[in-house]
């Protein structure tokens, strides 16, 4: 599902070309199928790129339409429709053709569908730790038939569910690693997030350099790495719950989309925050740039 080598072409995407693809995928499930037919379609854009765009675009549309899969009448319909084709049909994937056909992620239609039958076994509501830790590991649950659609559901969803928490929790970390790798080969020095919350920080940036460096002609104290893209939403949400308070507590800093992101949101520059799809190649260490400014204190031979 992720690439191991991303495309470094069309990473940044005019606003234009973000709502052209965006509207592709506004009838395409949560499925692998899915992913392949949009790669196809947009064939100039890695495939990471065009499933987190995917995912942003997926998951504004489940938050529009995920109440009415909530109530009770529906949340029966949908239980009495599995137990009576899991019965008839015991070995099809019932419970992911389902979801499907009513336009549900299959990971959020296993959640619903686990939580109706264990209130049926117990008698009462199931806790969230529970419930999760048979997501995540579906040979706890008593049924076999239920286990194996909970199972079905799980590795064929792109954008919910256990598995795919997993994977977008291992890709911010290995873009973590690889930032922090770029800024050693560059002997830049710096304290990442965990040295900082051992500091006694509670809301940090991923890197927070200790000697300040100029990308492009802008100042940067500190870099956060995000393994997204950046579209008008999730940019604004960022920006609002963290950049900016970083902003206000160590000066101006570049945040990494490494999945790109929609050019015009890099209007911030003047103000203290920069945007880039990869580590930047322009860079200045102020210490150097200052010793170069200098007056030579050698006597002329």
């Amino acid at each position: 599902m992720v690439d191991s080598a991303p495309y470094r072409s069309n990473m940044r995407l005019s606003r234009v070309e973000y709502r052209e693809i965006a509207r592709w995928t506004e009838h395409l499930r949560p499925t692998r199928q899915c992913m392949k037919m949009l790669k196809d379609r947009f064939p100039n854009h890695s495939q990471s790129t065009l499933l987190s765009i995917f995912s942003l675009e997926y998951q504004k549309r489940t938050k529009r339409t995920i109440s009415r899969h909530h109530t009770p009448d529906v949340i029966e319909s949908h239980y009495q429709r599995y137990l009576s084709e899991s019965k008839a049909y015991p070995s099809a994937p019932v419970l992911l053709e389902l979801a499907n056909e009513v336009d549900l992620s299959p990971a959020l239609m296993a959640r619903i569908i686990l939580d109706r039958f264990l209130q049926d076994l117990e008698g009462e509501m199931p806790t969230k730790t529970v419930l999760n830790s048979m997501l995540k590991e579906p040979s706890l649950i008593q049924d076999q038939i239920l286990a194996k659609n909970i199972h079905q559901c799980t590795i064929n969803d792109c954008c919910y569910g256990p598995l795919v928490d997993c994977i977008k929790h291992a890709i911010g970390q290995e873009h973590e690693v690889l930032l922090r790798d770029k800024l050693k080969e560059r002997n830049l020095s710096f304290l990442d997030e965990n040295q900082l919350r051992a500091m006694g920080y509670d809301k940090t940036p991923d890197i927070i350099l200790e000697v300040p460096i100029a990308v492009e002609g802008h100042i940067v104290h500190w870099i956060e790495s995000k393994a997204s893209f950046g579209d008008d939403h999730s940019h604004r949400t960022y920006l609002n719950e963290q950049f900016w308070s970083y902003w206000n507590r160590f000066g101006p800093g570049l945040v990494i989309y490494w999945y790109g992101f929609i050019g015009e949101l890099d209007c911030q520059r003047d103000r203290g925050i920069l945007l880039k799809d990869c580590f930047p190649t322009d860079i200045a260490t102020l210490c150097h740039a200052s010793q170069q400014d200098q007056p030579s204190t050698q006597e002329p031979e």
